[in-house]
């Protein structure tokens, strides 16, 4: 595709413009590789090495064939000891396989300024009314952005950052160290979620690099690649998961080794779990329910600890002839603990509550005995009484004011908790002025990236805007990585110099906040493929307004503050918003 193709939203009604159509090959998926810089000889060294030797090229399909998995969806690179490779807390988007050398994973946290963290730098006032300026005449033109700031970029575009104090942070008792053969990154590049920890070149080294895009057919082809990566997620993702845990912080490596080796993995639901939320809104209420796996049941007694590794989970009680949901939980969160304590303590106790998968839900069990053995006994008196709070005899009849819970029963129904940045407005306060639209038209080289409509509930709504989402399942199908995690806060964003307009990521989001438009060229005109004569499209959607001084453009715009952007994780701060 041209780089100077732009593109703009089809508007019905409008007079198409005059000229002939632009005629541009249909964009694919390795039209950008992940290096320029793989050849042919290269891909022949890695089919040669240990790593790929019992890999059977015959497994994968002639569409995606190994070869070309590796020539595109794979780079060797090169570390300087001291160098960052990886900082716990960025998202992202590849695995690493150490080659030749060694690096070495960071026990204990340095300081922010040893790992060279960088907040998303906005710009001045001045260069956004540059950017302003410099506007193209038509929406969504190619081309138009440049590298970050101040930041020191390579050949293939990437800031190399050295660790400050290589000989004091990469002190052998404060690492641990990695091998020749060695894999590391593949959890986070398949599964959405940040980087667990922070991994240095311990001297120079060679890595080869695959995007999870690629990585994830090799996984899929070649079981040997999928065993690997569940041995690894083992041996050192549980681990660390429980380390984390508040429950398990006191406890030693031994232990902890012990409860990793009893803990089994459980999960729920949909990995792509748009399909199942699309079919549960059509349904009713008791339907939509019955579609939600039961995790466990209230009235029956633990037999385990339920925590809860990513995704979301709906905490409900019986009421009436249905259940009313009470809370949801979510990453790091446990589900029957106070009644394990009570039990332990000689007061046996069944659940409270039940529990059910909302869309993908991916949980670690611990048996009773292990904690009973390892866990329980190190808990002081204060903290055995703060877990138990609540377990006393309930009433007889349960609460009756359902309306309390309307919005909590609302937001976990239509699985909106996975919102990072919802858009909601507040209709009592909104007069439809639109000056929202028209700020974020303004923004976005006048092409607004939301619709002001959406479902509703005790006056609220929310707008069809992208929500950042904890579990963005709108990434799992995109072939090109066009669609990612951008900086250190996880925005979702596009990249429209790899969308190849096939409409995935649209089809996948369950919010439907992902539109498809059809591009123009520089001088209007809509492009079409060679092939077919068929509209090019691209997908666009809600940035949060990254580039701007001031956020998100049609918060600012709000004149009655009738619009928030908010983090449906959070109900503090909801509940404060509503009723402010």
């Amino acid at each position: 595709m041209a780089k100077s193709v732009s593109s703009a939203p089809v508007q019905t009604g409008s007079i198409p413009p005059q000229g002939v159509a632009s005629r541009h090959a249909a964009p694919e998926r390795w039209d950008k590789p992940f290096s320029a810089d793989m050849q042919e000889v290269d891909v022949d060294l890695l089919l040669a090495h240990p790593l790929f030797v019992a890999t059977d090229p015959r497994r994968f399909p002639a569409s995606i064939p190994l070869r070309g998995i590796l020539k595109n969806d794979a780079r060797v690179r090169r570390f300087q000891r001291g160098e960052i490779i990886v900082r716990q807390g960025d998202y992202g988007h590849s695995a690493f396989v150490i080659l030749d050398g060694a690096v070495r994973v960071l026990l204990k946290e340095p300081t922010a300024e040893q790992l060279g963290h960088r907040r998303q730098v906005r710009p001045s006032v001045w260069g956004s009314l540059a950017r302003w300026w410099r506007r193209p005449r038509f929406a969504e033109q190619a081309g138009n952005r440049g590298a970050a700031a101040e930041l020191e970029l390579t050949r293939d575009g990437e800031a190399r950052i050295f660790l400050q104090d290589v000989p004091g942070v990469l002190a052998p008792d404060r690492t641990a160290l990695l091998g020749t053969g060695e894999m590391f990154g593949e959890i986070a590049a398949l599964g959405r979620t940040p980087r667990t920890a922070t991994i240095v070149a311990d001297q120079e080294t060679q890595m080869l690099e695959i995007r999870w895009q690629g990585l994830r057919e090799i996984r899929k082809y070649s079981p040997e690649w999928k065993q690997q990566i569940d041995r690894l997620y083992r041996e050192r993702s549980l681990r660390r998961h429980l380390a984390e845990t508040a429950l398990f912080w006191n406890l030693s490596d031994e232990v902890l080794g012990r409860i990793a080796d009893a803990t089994r993995f459980e999960t729920f639901g949909e990995f792509d779990w748009h399909h199942a939320y699309h079919r549960g809104r059509e349904a009713g209420e008791r339907e939509r329910l019955e579609q939600e796996p039961l995790m466990a049941r209230e009235g029956d007694y633990p037999n385990g600890l339920l925590l809860v590794r990513s995704g979301f989970a709906r905490v409900s009680r019986r009421y009436n002839h249905g259940e009313r949901a009470e809370s949801y939980l979510g990453k790091g969160e446990a589900f029957g603990l106070g009644e394990l304590i009570s039990g332990w303590q000689g007061q046996f106790r069944p659940l409270r509550h039940s529990l059910r998968a909302l869309g993908y839900v991916d949980t670690l069990f611990i048996p009773t005995a292990v904690l009973e053995e390892h866990v329980f006994p190190r808990l002081t008196p204060a903290q055995l009484a703060t877990l138990t709070q609540g377990l006393a005899p309930e009433p007889a009849a349960p609460p009756a004011a359902p309306e309390a819970n309307s919005f909590l029963e609302f937001i976990v129904a239509q699985r909106f908790m996975n919102g990072r940045a919802a858009m909601l407005i507040d209709l009592d306060r909104c007069t439809r002025c639109d000056d929202c639209v028209r700020a974020c038209a303004a923004t976005h080289d006048n092409n607004p990236r939301f619709i002001r409509q959406g479902p509703e509930s005790d006056g609220v709504m929310v707008a069809g805007a992208c929500m950042h989402c904890v579990d963005p399942v709108c990434m799992i199908g995109c072939p090109t990585g066009a669609i990612h995690r951008e900086g250190l806060d996880g925005q979702v964003d596009i990249n429209p110099d790899t969308c190849i307009g096939c409409s995935v990521c649209a089809q996948s989001c369950p919010y439907g906040t992902i539109q498809m438009v059809a591009l123009h060229d520089a001088a209007g005109l809509p492009v079409v493929t060679e092939e077919t004569g068929a509209p090019i499209r691209r997908a666009t959607k809600c940035d949060l307004c990254i580039d701007q001084p001031s956020g998100p453009a049609c918060v600012s715009a709000c004149p009655h503050d009738a619009l928030v952007r908010a983090d449906l994780r959070s109900s503090e701060n909801l509940n404060r918003w509503l009723h402010q």
